[in-house]
């Protein structure tokens, strides 16, 4: 996917960033010729900066036969810019919707992953569906959200360097989630993570109740602890925070942050996000900025 236009001045010179898992040298050549870049730069293993590439309507399809991962950003632009990331839990820092995960401890799965797939490509309301989703858990054993977690969840890949590479840079992290507090609190231990939000399902005597606590943390309220967090941390220029996603909740965050990356994104958040990652794991969204 083609970004949108950049945060700095649009006419400053322009990079076409390739990346991949591997990438062949012949392909970026090709790449280059493709859209007339004037240089070939390897900023990284596997991450090469093509400088003021040309759009090109063959770019993507050729981009994606050599599973290239590919964003024009301007070459002014850096990580350390940024003074926050936010990120999604379920499907983006992890590897797995735990509520459909969950489900399966109450043999459900393939009916609640169903609701939760149309929630995420934006077919139903997500906070309906997912009052629905947990009303269908009353009764479960609490002890299947540990197995989950212990059992289950896997960070995706690049997500310990991505974290990584920001602690480095002094940029603060954030974790918003539309999933439960049961895990977002354990990675944010698990990863040192600044804040954590994300939905808490009630617990009577050690089983669901069906039922959460509080006010859903929907998807306008993903993007108001984004302004909050901004105004505690004294962020008052316009674009200085990235947001990683990749369902339809995730839009009002994109658009707040200003800079939306979409990991793995559905099709309905791909046309808002700013960059996309289709093939490299998290970390790839420090290479963008390198």
């Amino acid at each position: 996917m083609i970004a949108k236009p950049g945060i700095v001045d649009s006419r400053a010179d322009t990079y076409l960033v390739l990346q991949g898992e591997t990438v062949a040298r012949n392909d970026v050549e090709a790449i280059a010729k493709l859209t007339g870049a004037a240089r070939i730069d390897c900023s990284a293993p596997n991450v090469f900066k093509l400088l003021n590439a040309k759009p090109h309507a063959d770019l993507q399809p050729m981009s994606a036969n050599f599973r290239l991962d590919f964003a024009f950003v301007p070459a002014a632009l850096k990580l350390s810019y940024f003074k926050l990331v936010a990120m999604d839990m379920d499907s983006t820092l992890i590897n797995i919707e735990s509520l459909d995960e969950v489900a399966d401890f109450a043999g459900l799965k393939q009916e609640i992953a169903a609701i939760t797939e149309q929630s995420m490509n934006g077919k139903v309301d997500f906070t309906e569906s997912l009052r629905r989703r947990v009303s269908m858990l009353k009764g479960l054993d609490a002890s299947a959200l540990e197995r989950v977690y212990e059992d289950r969840v896997e960070l995706n890949p690049g997500a310990e360097k991505l974290m990584a590479t920001l602690k480095a840079q002094g940029i603060k992290t954030m974790l918003v989630s539309g999933g439960f507090t049961f895990f977002s609190e354990r990675l944010k231990q698990r990863l040192g993570l600044d804040f954590a939000f994300a939905n808490e399902l009630e617990i009577v005597d050690a089983k669901l109740t069906g039922a959460i606590i509080g006010p859903v943390l929907d998807p306008a309220a993903k993007a108001a602890k984004i302004r909050e967090v901004s105004d505690v941390l004294g962020i008052v220029q316009p674009g200085r925070v990235i947001a990683i996603g990749d369902g339809a909740n995730d839009r009002p965050m994109f658009d707040v942050a200003g800079t939306g990356v979409g990991y793995r994104p559905k099709a309905v958040l791909r046309p808002h996000a700013r960059y996309c990652l289709d093939f490299v794991g998290l970390d790839g969204v420090a290479n963008l900025f390198s």
